[in-house]
């Protein structure tokens, strides 16, 4: 019975062992990934991991997509942000939609190599893009992203004057009013050019955080074209607000108009390209309101207006305007403060040329209803353009500030350039 006891144990030992070994021998070849070493180990039938990815990368397309702006990006402009371009390959197919499906018409260039939207985006908006490509094989990459336009909350206009297209006198300023303060002046003004095709050298003056007045040393070159370019779209203008403007912007310079008001003779000289064209009697400011001095460019027209004293601090004890004339004739605003140069019928004809009588304004010989083309006020309307310049002498008032409507060129070039931030 001994001896069968120890044999049995031997036996399961010798069992244990070798089972042990042939663990051991499969744990190997599958730690070895099945590689064939010419013993005849491994599996000639199966490839190596290296092996697949290198095939993969035989076989992937060429083409490189590239989005701007990248893919979760916020604050992104509306204009000219957004571009899809591809080397090595041509691009198929570019879809744009906001995150509510809505989609945006874009333009594939002829030869396939960029594509951009046909219009500017919504402002605070997620957009989706995808883009396929195809290389010289026909084998196509993908490429997607996704970004979010800058909020009206970040972002700011500049509403400009004058208006595209338009024709204007040689006193007329590219004047600017930002909706939100600018802080770094210096990057947005950068952003902007105004050129003429006289060649004369513009300079831009802030007035203030939120104003941005361009002219020349001298007055507009008469029949000269100017040009404005706004490439704000981007442009932090203050701490996380950013511009959403792309834009060019062209006005005609007419014929040379620059009128001298003689507040002491009571006339008004009228030039066209330095030479009198009429001399005409007014009507200026009375002594104890008397006309500002200086150089003032008409900003608007218009052939009837009211005039309320009470609008610009002329008022009675009772608070009502010391004036209110709801059909003044042929006004032309010369100040934001209330200046105009205008028809007067109220007056008797005796006051022109003999007499200061009005609150500030000039005052023009005309008729109710400005129906008669032939009065002095009819006739200086019809042959004045905004931007023509009316200047002031001899007044016992003092010189309007340049702010005060289109009025800059009241400031010397110096001045002028002081205010620049470029």
């Amino acid at each position: 019975m001994e001896k069968r006891v120890i044999t049995d144990s031997k036996r399961r030992k010798g069992l244990m062992a070798a089972s042990a070994l042939l663990g051991g021998v499969l744990v190997l070849s599958a730690c070895s990934g099945g590689a064939d070493d010419g013993k005849g180990g491994g599996d000639s039938s199966k490839k190596s991991q290296a092996q697949v990815d290198e095939a993969a990368a035989k076989d992937a397309s060429q083409a490189r997509i590239a989005i701007t702006p990248k893919d979760g990006a916020t604050n992104v402009g509306i204009n000219t942000s957004t571009k899809v371009t591809v080397s090595d390959g041509t691009l198929t197919k570019v879809e744009l939609k906001t995150s509510a499906g809505e989609a945006v018409a874009g333009t594939l260039a002829a030869d396939g190599k960029s594509w951009a939207p046909d219009t500017r985006l919504q402002r605070a908006t997620k957009y989706v893009l995808s883009a396929t490509a195809k290389d010289s094989e026909g084998r196509e990459a993908h490429e997607n992203g996704s970004f979010t336009t800058v909020s009206p909350d970040n972002s700011f206009i500049g509403n400009f004057t004058p208006e595209d297209g338009s024709q204007v006198g040689v006193g007329m300023p590219v004047s600017i009013n930002f909706d939100k303060a600018i802080t770094d002046k210096k990057a947005v003004q950068s952003a902007i050019t105004v050129s003429s095709s006289s060649g004369q050298e513009v300079v831009g003056h802030w007035f203030n955080t939120q104003r941005l007045d361009f002219r020349p040393e001298q007055y507009w070159q008469e029949n000269s074209t100017v040009t404005l370019k706004l490439a704000l779209d981007g442009v932090e203008g203050a701490d996380g607000v950013f511009g959403v403007q792309q834009k060019t912007v062209t006005f005609q310079i007419g014929r040379n108009q620059v009128s001298i008001v003689d507040a002491k003779a009571k006339t008004m000289t009228v030039t066209q390209d330095g030479k009198t064209v009429r001399t005409i009697p007014i009507s200026a400011g009375s002594p104890e309101n008397p006309t500002y001095n200086g150089q003032m460019v008409i900003s608007e027209k218009f052939k009837e207006t009211r005039m309320n004293g009470a609008t610009v601090g002329f008022t009675d004890d009772d608070g009502k305007g010391e004036y209110d004339i709801k059909d003044v004739p042929h006004a032309m605003r010369l100040s934001n403060s209330g200046t105009f140069i205008h028809g007067n019928y109220w007056g008797p004809d005796s006051i022109f040329g003999s007499a200061n009588t009005s609150h500030g304004c000039v005052g023009l010989n005309d008729v109710k209803g400005a129906g008669d083309p032939g009065q002095p006020g009819a006739w200086f309307y019809n042959n004045s353009i905004v931007g023509d310049l009316v200047v002031v002498q001899n007044s016992p008032d003092k010189t309007i500030k340049p702010d005060n409507g289109l009025n800059g060129w009241n400031l010397s070039w110096a001045e002028w350039k002081a205010g620049s931030a470029v």
